[in-house]
């Protein structure tokens, strides 16, 4: 499962479990230091088979960390690093207890591995602080504080690299009968669950951006017009089959209008947003629940 489409809530678990797991490594690092340097006996599990599901970082690991981060390639590669780290420790327990002399190198093999570990653990503890923070609480599209940025980055690399690139501007149809019907606290879960069906048919470098209130921009890399269009329709086919529990046994079914347009190299990025903007309030008029792409002559309501 892409971390991607985790919720704030579960996002803020797993840190909280991983940073737990953080803790007791230094705990266990400080006793094994302490072996070391008084030349007491050890913990018997360090010396004996797989030791690295023995520790208490290895338990956590192994049996209760959250089922949504098992699949992870950090989570996968850390697991790799922990059990390779405890094989070079185990090597140097059984020759402290056994009177031999350790070699430099293989202090240093033990050394290296150690530090491979924790570069692994503060990568994934990194990657979550970063999905955790620069996401809409809401909703886990990424917040406009952080658009423009990601935006002009994509912008600068079609420009390079001659990579058409398409953005989407989306609005969920008449939100606010929504709010007025059911109250706020219900237009929160449509909005929440309509984010999700957009993530759960994106593609995994494609970005859901939360501009403001019930719209949303996507930018789609590496993609024309042509595919932009297909991927755009069927996020609004399946946003209008999903029906939204909102308590009390009723369930709010919307619609999206959507507006799409080229990323252009040539054009500042605010003027594709602009352009994305207007083919959205054209597909409104056209009926709502439609996608209208943008071209200089589209229809746009008067601003008076």
């Amino acid at each position: 499962m892409s971390l991607h489409n985790l919720t704030h809530e579960e996002l803020q678990t797993i840190l909280n479990h991983l940073d737990h797991a953080i803790y007791n490594h230094q705990q266990w690092y400080n006793s094994l230091i302490r072996s070391f340097v008084c030349r007491i006996q050890p913990d018997d599990n360090d010396t004996d088979t797989d030791p690295h599901t023995k520790c208490r970082f290895g338990q956590w690991y192994y049996n209760h960390a959250p089922d949504k981060l098992v699949n992870h390639p950090g989570y996968i590669a850390i697991g790799e690093a922990h059990q390779y780290m405890h094989q070079q420790t185990a090597l140097l327990l059984n020759k402290l207890k056994s009177g031999e002399t350790i070699h430099p190198l293989e202090f240093d093999n033990f050394a290296n591995s150690l530090e491979k570990l924790r570069l692994e653990i503060f990568t994934l503890k990194n990657e979550l602080e970063t999905l955790l923070y620069i996401h809409d609480p809401l909703t886990m599209a990424i917040s406009r504080v952080n658009m423009l940025t990601m935006l002009r980055e994509q912008h600068a690399f079609s420009l390079r690299n001659s990579s058409p690139c398409c953005i989407a501007m989306l609005d969920i149809d008449n939100f606010k009968n929504v709010n007025d019907e059911h109250g706020h606290t219900a237009g929160d879960k449509v909005l929440a669950a309509i984010s999700q069906c957009i993530k759960k048919h994106l593609r995994p470098y494609d970005k859901l951006f939360r501009y403001g209130g019930e719209e949303f921009l996507i930018c789609m890399p590496q993609t024309n017009l042509e595919e932009g269009l297909k991927i755009i329709n069927r996020i609004r086919l399946e946003v209008f089959k999903q029906r939204t529990d909102i308590g009390n046994n009723k369930h709010a079914q919307v619609t999206i209008s959507i507006g799409l347009t080229f990323l252009n190299p040539e054009l500042p990025v605010e003027q594709s947003i602009d352009q994305a903007d207007k083919a959205m309030y054209a597909a409104k008029m056209s009926g709502r629940n439609n996608c209208q792409v943008w071209t200089p002559t589209i229809e746009v309501p008067s601003s008076n």
